[in-house]
C-alpha cells in the first residue's frame, strides 16, 4: 500500500518506472491469489500436492464445484489489475522524481519478499534443488519380499480426508457413532501426524504402502505417464502379492486421477476397480457424484468382493477407497439414515457428508464382522490424508488434528490406545508387523514392535524435506535418449531401461530426460511445448496431426503415430513411425536458432482447437479443428479418436458455416451414428429453405442426401430430435453431456 501511495501521489508519470511497478505489484497479486486458490483445495497453501495435482493426470476429478469460483477469481485478478492501473497513472502530467519511483519498486519488492505465497514457494523450490542428505540411507529400509507362511486376510478402507478429530465427541458430538463404536473397540493409534509429500490422495497410499512420501521427481509430475510407478521400491502390495494374496483395489471415482492406476499396477494390484470398471457391475449406473460412485454403492460392491474372495479361500487382501467425504463440501448418497448434520446450530454439508459416509464404512464393517471369514481377518481404517479446505475446516483447523489409524482383528479381538507419536508412513509397516512380516518398510517403522521416526525426530518434517532429493531419486528415471523403440500395441516408448505412456513430450537437456505427460484435464503436451526456451530440446511422441500440421503438411491429418524432435527455435523434424514396433534413434540437428521460426512454432502450438483449420474437402471429426472451408461450427463436442458427439447442452443443434455459400446443386454425405433414442428416428437436416432426413443407427454407416440450394445458403444444420444427458465418452468430473448423433466426416461434392 504503501508503494502504490508514492508512486501515485510523489513519482510523477515515467513509462519505463510505471511498467516495472505494475509488474511487481502484479507479482504481488498473482502471488496472493495463486495462495488464496491452493487454500481453497489444501487449506494450508500452496504445497506439494498442489503441484502434484496440476501437473499431473487430473482424469476423474471432480472439478465441477470449482469452476465457478475460478471464474470469479479470474474476473477479480482482471479487476485488480485494471484498478491498479488506473491508480498508478492518476497523475498523468506530473513530473517525474526517480527518487520517489526508486523508493515505491523496493517497497513493492518487499511486500513480495514477506507474502507467504513467496516463502511457500521458495521453500518448495529449495527443497527441490536441495541435494540429498547422506543419512538417508541409514533410515530407509527394505523389508523382505515375501511373508512365511500368510494366515491373515486384510481389509483396508482408506476413508477421504475422515481425519480423527472428526471423532471427538465433545467437540463434534453424534457426528460418528456408528464408527466410534467400532474405533473403540480397535487398536487405535491415536497420535497419527502428516507429513509433506504424504497429504492428498494419492500421497497418502504410497505413504501407507511404500513408507515414502510422494515428491514430483522434476517440475510436473510424470506418474500418469509412467508405465511404472516408484519402480524400485518394495511396497506392501508387492510384499502381499508375492505372498501369494490376490490384491483388490475399490473406489468410486476414475482409477487414472493422479495416476493410482500406475502406482496400484506397479506395486502387486492385479484387480482394479474405479468408475469405468464399476459402471457395468452397478445396479443403477446413473447414481453418481461429480467423481464418481457413491459409497454406499461401491461399499456394497466391496462386501460382494469380499463374500467372493473368502469363498475362494485363497489369502487376499481388499483395499477401498470412499469419496463422499472429498472437499469442498462432500456428497450426501440417499440410503444414509442421518443426512444432515448441523454445528453451531447451522447445517454444515461437509459434516452431513462425514455423518452419512461413516455410517456406510461402519456398515462394511460389521457386516465383514458377521461374516464366517472374520477370525482370519484383520481390518484397518485409515484417513488417506487431514481434511483439506471444506465447509467444516475452520473447526477443525481450532483442535488438535491426526490422521484417523485403527486396526479391528477378527483372530485376537484387542480394545487399546496406542498414543505413541508416529505418522502415515508407518501404516504399512505396521500391518505387515500383523501379518508376520518386517516391522518397517523404506521410512516407516511399525507402531507396535519398534519406534516411528517421528518419535526419533524433533521436527521430522524438516527432515523429510532435507530427504527430498534423495527420495526424487528412487523413481530412477534416465539421464538421456538416443535409441528407442515405439510399441503402438502397447501404445509406449522405451529408452535408457524407461518405459512410458504416450502420447509424452521430453524435454531433453544435459543428463536429465524431463516426461510430460498429457491427461484430458492437464494441458495439452503442445501448450506444454509452446513454453520451452528456443534452445530447450524436445522429444513430442504423439498423433501425426497435432505436430505435422506445423512441420510437415504431408502428415497434417494423419491418426498415425509420429516422433517430433528438435528445438523451438528452428524447424523439428517429424518422422512418421512405419510399424506396430518401431526401434529409432534421435539425432538433433545443428539448425541455427531463429527468432522468427520460435514465434511461429510457439503461436502454431498456442491456436485453439476450434480455432485449427487445415485443408481438406471434408470435415474430418476424429482432428481437432475443421477444413479451411468452415466459418465456424457449434452444437459439437471435443474431438476423440473415432470422431465428436453432438452436444445439446452447447447449442440445440448442430450448425456448420461454411466460408463460402454452397454449390447450387451438391451431395451431403455423412458418416455417423445414433446415439440413444435417436437411432432409427428421422433426423432433420437442413441447408437454406430445404430439409431432408437422415436416418442412423448405433453402428457408424455413411448417407448421401442430394440437396439444391437456390438461395445460396452456406449451412448445414442437423437436429438430433432427442438429446439424451449420458457419460458416455465423457471426461469423469464434468456435467454430463446431451448426446444425439456421432460425426465422423462430412463432406461435400457438388452435383450437376
Amino acid at each position: 500500500m504503501a508503494s502504490i501511495v508514492i508512486y501515485s501521489t510523489k513519482a510523477g508519470r515515467n513509462i519505463f518506472w510505471f511498467i516495472l511497478i505494475l509488474i511487481i505489484l502484479g507479482l504481488f497479486v498473482v502471488l496472493n491469489a495463486t495462495l488464496l486458490a491452493s487454500n481453497y483445495f489444501t487449506g494450508e497453501g500452496i504445497t506439494d500436492a498442489v503441484i502434484y495435482t496440476l501437473t499431473n493426470s487430473m482424469t476423474g476429478a471432480g472439478i465441477s464445484k470449482y469452476v465457478l469460483p475460478g471464474i470469479g477469481l479470474f474476473l477479480v485478478l482482471f479487476l485488480i489489475f485494471c484498478l491498479l492501473s488506473w491508480i498508478l497513472r492518476r497523475k498523468k502530467h506530473a513530473p517525474h522524481r526517480w527518487g520517489y519511483s526508486v523508493l515505491a519498486v523496493l517497497l513493492a519488492a518487499c511486500s513480495i519478499k514477506t507474502t507467504p505465497a513467496f516463502q511457500q514457494v521458495s521453500a518448495l523450490i529449495a527443497s527441490q534443488i536441495r541435494q540429498g542428505n547422506s543419512d538417508f540411507s541409514t533410515w530407509y529400509q527394505v523389508p523382505k519380499k515375501t511373508l512365511a507362511g500368510p494366515k491373515l486376510n486384510v481389509v483396508y478402507i482408506y476413508g477421504e480426508s475422515l481425519e480423527r478429530t472428526y471423532f471427538n465427541a465433545q467437540t463434534f458430538p453424534g457426528l460418528a457413532p456408528e464408527l466410534s463404536h467400532l474405533k473403540d473397540q480397535s487398536l487405535d493409534f491415536s497420535a497419527t501426524e502428516q507429513l509433506p509429500g504424504t497429504d492428498y490422495t494419492i500421497a497418502g497410499m504410497v505413504a501407507s504402502q511404500c513408507g515414502i512420501p510422494l515428491f514430483a521427481p522434476f517440475d510436473g509430475n510424470a506418474s500418469a505417464a509412467l508405465s511404472t510407478f516408484y519402480p524400485q521400491n518394495i511396497c506392501l502390495g508387492d510384499i502381499l502379492k508375492a505372498s501369494g494374496y490376490e490384491n483388490v483395489f475399490m473406489q468410486g471415482a476414475d482409477l487414472r486421477f493422479s495416476g493410482k492406476d500406475v502406482f496400484l499396477k506397479s506395486h502387486g494390484f492385479d484387480q482394479m476397480f474405479g468408475a469405468q470398471e464399476l459402471k457395468s457391475l452397478v445396479a443403477d449406473p446413473t447414481y453418481r457424484n461429480t467423481w464418481g460412485f457413491y459409497d454406499d454403492t461401491v461399499l456394497d460392491e466391496v462386501f460382494e468382493k469380499y463374500q467372493a474372495l473368502s469363498a475362494a479361500g485363497k489369502p487376499f487382501a481388499l483395499f477401498a477407497l470412499t469419496v463422499d467425504t472429498h472437499h469442498p463440501d462432500g456428497f450426501i448418497s440417499r440410503t444414509c439414515q442421518r443426512k444432515s448434520y448441523s454445528y453451531e446450530g447451522k447445517p454444515n454439508q461437509s459434516f452431513s457428508a462425514v455423518a452419512c459416509s461413516q455410517e456406510h464404512v461402519a456398515h462394511l464393517i460389521e457386516r465383514i464382522m458377521a461374516s464366517p471369514g472374520f477370525k482370519n481377518t484383520v481390518i484397518v481404517v485409515t484417513s488417506d490424508h487431514l481434511a483439506m479446505n471444506n465447509t467444516a475446516h475452520r473447526y477443525l483447523m481450532k483442535q488438535p488434528r491426526h490422521d484417523l489409524f485403527f486396526v479391528i482383528r477378527g483372530d485376537k479381538p484387542e480394545q487399546r490406545v496406542i498414543d505413541v507419536p508416529r505418522s502415515t508412513l508407518d501404516n504399512g509397516a505396521t500391518l505387515l508387523d500383523i501379518l508376520g512380516g518386517d516391522n518397517f518398510i523404506g521410512l516407516g517403522r511399525s507402531s507396535l514392535s519398534s519406534q516411528s521416526l517421528s518419535a526419533q525426530f524433533p521436527d521430522l518434517k524438516t527432515k523429510i524435506n532435507d530427504w527430498k532429493h534423495d527420495i526424487i531419486q528412487l523413481w530412477n528415471f534416465p539421464k538421456s535418449i538416443d535409441a528407442y523403440r515405439i510399441d503402438k500395441a502397447d501404445n509406449s516408448i522405451s529408452f535408457s531401461g524407461s518405459r512410458f505412456k504416450l502420447p509424452i513430450l521430453l524435454r531433453v537437456s544435459p543428463n536429465k530426460v524431463e516426461p510430460l505427460p498429457e491427461g484430458e484435464y492437464a494441458e495439452p503436451l503442445r501448450y506444454q511445448l509452446a513454453k520451452f526456451t528456443p534452445e530447450q530440446k524436445f522429444v513430442w511422441i504423439d498423433r501425426c496431426y497435432k505436430m505435422a500440421r506445423m512441420w510437415d503438411a504431408a502428415l497434417a491429418l494423419s491418426t498415425d503415430i509420429c516422433v517430433a524432435n528438435g528445438q523451438m527455435g528452428s524447424q523439428p523434424q517429424v518422422l512418421r513411425v512405419p510399424q506396430d514396433k518401431y526401434d529409432g534413434n534421435i539425432r538433433f540437428g545443428t539448425s541455427p536458432l531463429n527468432d522468427k521460426q520460435y514465434q511461429q512454432n510457439v503461436e502454431q502450438l498456442r491456436i485453439a482447437d476450434n480455432d485449427i483449420r487445415y485443408h481438406a474437402n471434408s470435415f474430418l471429426f476424429a482432428v481437432p479443428g475443421a477444413p479451411d472451408i468452415v466459418r465456424r461450427y457449434e452444437g459439437v463436442s471435443r474431438h476423440e479418436e473415432w470422431g465428436r458427439w453432438s452436444n445439446a447442452n452447447l447449442a440445440p443443434q448442430v450448425k456448420i458455416e461454411y466460408v463460402e455459400p454452397l454449390p447450387a446443386r451438391f451431395d451431403l454425405t455423412i458418416t455417423a451414428r445414433a446415439f440413444g433414442p435417436n437411432a432409427h428416428r428421422p433426423i432433420p437436416v437442413k441447408v437454406g429453405d430445404q430439409q431432408q432426413t437422415l436416418m442412423l443407427s448405433h453402428e457408424n454407416s455413411t448417407t448421401t442426401l442430394h440437396f439444391t440450394n437456390p438461395t445460396g445458403s452456406n449451412s448445414v444444420i442437423l437436429a438430433p430430435p432427442e438429446p439424451e444427458l449420458s457419460n458416455v465418452g465423457n471426461i469423469a468430473g464434468f456435467d454430463p453431456r446431451r448426446l444425439g448423433i456421432g460425426m465422423v466426416e462430412i463432406k461435400i461434392t457438388p452435383t450437376p
